[in-house]
């Protein structure tokens, strides 16, 4: 395991680098304005020698090199820099929102992974029932339904329509603090909605993992031998079904996280989707570069807990050999 995890930080290292300067090289070639942005409507007013100084002092009339490698070398020293539309560190930036999308994300993926598997289950021990056409046919339903349709279609619902759960944000409007109560009524919706976006991808995994495993000759010589239906569903096929979920687990965070912007500017969710969208209008470097080095870090931490958790729970792969 240490060695599988020493290699794939060897093969991390030059995959940040060439993103983050891949992110200043996009922000470059894009027609929005820094300066514009930062100085906002009093840039409408202002003379261009005004305009100059302001670009000096925020350093993007510097080449595209000297920037990305002013920018690297102060994130190896710990300073991320500072937030041009944010008015704030990036690092603080970061801090303020990470801790809401990370508790999104998480509580959304667990339910859509213990959702998906216990319906996948379902379907697989009853192939070509009712309940398996019923449950294959909404997880395609719901691959094909944009996330931001859902999560609208969820505001109708239950915050217009009934009434029971509130539309956005994360705390009540008249409050002047943050409860834990009204954090996990205003949490509802929005990881409801992003583990469904996600619901249909372990659902048809483990169903059709489980029907495999269903249809192999152990499975079918514990059938012969009399043991019960729940004992060979359970403990013989579970497992074996269970494994292709595991490498589905890394290559779902790339849409996890892009769900989760997508979710958290519908509910107006304090995470990181507002300062992203504000950062890549404005053409914000030092923050743009930063959150994008961040979601390409939990992808591939993300595949590297897939590829543990694979060799782990299976005996016939060797992590060594991975």
């Amino acid at each position: 395991m240490a060695r599988l995890a020493g290699r794939r930080m060897l093969f991390a290292l030059p995959v940040l680098l060439v993103v983050t300067f891949g992110v200043f090289a996009i922000a470059a070639a894009s027609p929005f304005d820094p300066v514009k942005a930062y100085a906002g409507t009093a840039a409408l007013g202002a003379d261009q020698e005004t305009l100059d100084r302001l670009r000096d002092n925020l350093g993007v009339d510097q080449p595209l090199t000297a920037r990305w490698w002013h920018w690297l070398t102060s994130a190896l020293g710990g300073d991320l820099g500072q937030s041009s539309v944010m008015r704030q560190p990036v690092a603080q930036v970061i801090g303020e929102r990470l801790v809401w999308s990370s508790l999104l994300c998480a509580i959304a993926f667990v339910l859509a992974v213990l959702t998906g598997t216990l319906l996948g289950v379902l379907a697989a021990g009853r192939p070509g029932s009712m309940l398996d056409r019923t449950v294959t046919s909404l997880a395609y339903a719901l691959e094909a339904a944009p996330v931001f349709w859902i999560a609208l279609l969820a505001i109708w619902l239950f915050a217009l329509q009934w009434d029971v759960l509130p539309a956005g944000g994360l705390t009540d409007t008249a409050s002047e603090q943050v409860t834990l109560d009204q954090v996990a009524s205003h949490l509802v919706l929005p990881a409801g909605v992003l583990a469904l976006s996600q619901l249909p991808w372990f659902t048809l995994y483990v169903r059709q993992g489980v029907g495999d495993a269903l249809a192999e000759d152990p499975v079918r010589g514990a059938r012969a031998r009399g043991v019960s239906e729940r004992t060979v569903l359970l403990g013989h096929a579970l497992r074996s079904g269970l494994l292709p979920v595991l490498t589905l687990i890394g290559s779902r965070v790339p849409e996890l996280i892009t769900g989760a912007l997508l979710v958290e500017s519908v509910f107006s969710w304090p995470g990181i989707a507002a300062a992203t969208v504000e950062a890549a209008t404005a053409v914000d470097f030092p923050l743009l570069a930063a959150l994008t080095t961040l979601a390409t870090a939990a992808v591939l931490i993300g595949n590297l807990l897939a590829d543990l958790l694979y060799g782990l729970f299976d005996p016939r792969v060797k992590l060594s050999e991975m």
